[in-house]
């Protein structure tokens, strides 16, 4: 363990400082969290807000009775790694725990309903009922959009609406619901799971009251003034296309003062929004109750933001790695087998990079409270990256005319597949508008976006 490394990171979801052991709640509330959470480091001997290394007096003497602490302290029991590092004439203290497949771990003084801790940013959070009943699903390797709905029976589901939505891909058959677990068995019946009721329910906000997209434009950086608002309640998927539809609505320029005129151009690139929109929607935690999925738009920035914190044993760092575990297991397969999730885990790299090819700041990714927030910056920090094959494409649809893929094709001189591959990422990217009735639309054109 590197403690000068350690010293120069401020307290994080994985990191925590303890000037010494006068406050055994406080660090007995930490290492659960921990254990609960995504696992970390406790240093004792440095004080949280200098992180200078005050040290520890009598190491081998705290080292036991910390243990004493733990041992005595927490249910279910919990066995971290204590090491005694040196540091110049003293010693610090460091505890290492894992994330525990034992969850839900709980202070013995404050029992299982109130001494259950989970970490959200540098903070202890005493967890709920719902947020206990999770670790627990969690520990069991069980997601809750699986779990069967017996009161109810396989009608439930709107299968018209699944076999619209699969229409696209493939043709949707009875049997398929089984297989994507929207029904199981249950009893000798087979009746819908959450995840199908969240999906395809016919009386879907009757059981999940909470299950929409409430979306927001405001004037200015706050919530001040709101310009306009959308309640979007219809299937996920649907309200996917509609929250998207709604960031283009409103987010669809910002302004740039030239010498002589004012000049527009647009300021989130529809790949970032879409993901953001998908990633909220798959990472749901829908067993919370109290507040909807929520999409809003300021003068600065997209905030999207999702009930549930990242699942257990995941940092912010990991997403943007590649790393994730998939919460609802129904609505990630549905999704990914419409095509809407590419690969498990590329989402935030995919909208990452969707922000770095326009000029824009990566993603900020954040948990507030016992949500999940991703926030996309519209203000440019860097020059459009660009090869000579898409600036050639912008440069064809510089007279604002509009041209269709065969003329593209002939003007950059390339084929029209490569040509038509190059125009869905440039319309990702914001760059060019595609206008026609369908991606078959013989008739369809391609403008170049205003920037």
């Amino acid at each position: 363990m590197d403690l000068l490394d350690l010293l120069k990171q401020p307290e994080s979801k994985t990191l925590e400082f303890k000037r010494d052991l006068s406050s055994p709640d406080g660090l007995l509330r930490a290492l659960v969290a921990f254990a609960n959470t995504a696992g970390g480091i406790l240093l004792i001997g440095v004080e949280d807000g200098t992180r200078h290394v005050v040290g520890v007096r009598e190491p081998l003497d705290a080292e036991e009775r910390l243990a004493s602490l733990i041992r005595d302290g927490i249910l279910p029991r919990l066995v971290p790694e204590l090491e005694i590092l040196p540091w110049r004439r003293t010693h610090v203290l460091a505890v290492q725990v894992y994330p525990s497949a034992m969850r839900p771990h709980y202070l013995k003084s404050a029992g299982l309903e109130g001494g259950v801790y989970v970490r959200v940013g540098s903070t202890n959070r005493r967890a709920d009922r719902e947020l206990i009943e999770e670790l627990r699903r969690f520990a069991r390797g069980e997601a809750y959009d699986e779990q069967a709905m017996p009161e109810l029976d396989s009608e439930a589901l709107d299968f018209r609406a699944a076999s619209e939505s699969f229409a696209p891909v493939r043709k949707l058959t009875r049997s398929d619901m089984e297989t994507l677990r929207l029904v199981v068995k249950h009893q000798g019946r087979t009746v819908p799971t959450v995840g199908g009721m969240l999906l395809f329910g016919k009386e879907r906000e009757r059981f999940f009251p909470d299950a929409w997209i409430q979306a927001g434009r405001f004037r200015g950086a706050d919530k001040t003034h709101i310009a306009d608002s959308a309640e979007i309640r219809r299937h996920p998927i649907q309200a996917v296309e509609e929250a998207v539809a709604f960031v283009q609505k409103h987010a669809v320029h910002g302004v740039e003062i030239g010498a002589v005129r004012r000049k527009e151009r647009w300021n989130l690139p529809p790949a970032a929004v879409r993901e953001a929109v998908i990633n909220a929607v798959v990472h749901a935690d829908y067993a919370q109750r109290g507040a909807p999925i929520r999409v809003s738009i300021f003068d600065d920035r997209l905030e999207v933001e999702n009930p549930g914190l990242l699942p257990f044993g995941l940092t912010v760092d990991d997403l943007r790695h590649g790393i994730s575990k998939l919460r609802n297991r129904v609505i990630g397969r549905v999704f990914h087998e419409l095509g809407l999730i590419e690969q498990w885990g590329s989402g935030i790299q995919r909208m990452t990079a969707a922000c770095r090819d326009v000029g824009l700041a990566a993603p900020r990714l954040e948990e507030v409270g016992t949500r999940f927030r991703v926030i996309l910056h519209t203000e440019r920090t860097g020059p459009l990256l660009m090869d000579k094959t898409d600036q050639a494409i912008l440069d064809a649809l510089a007279d604002g005319n509009g041209r269709s893929t065969q003329e593209i094709a002939a003007a950059i001189e390339r084929t029209a597949r490569a040509t038509r591959t190059r125009l869905v990422k440039l319309v990702e990217r914001g760059l060019v508008r595609e206008v026609g009735t369908s991606p078959q639309d013989p008739k369809r054109r391609y403008f170049r976006a205003r920037q």
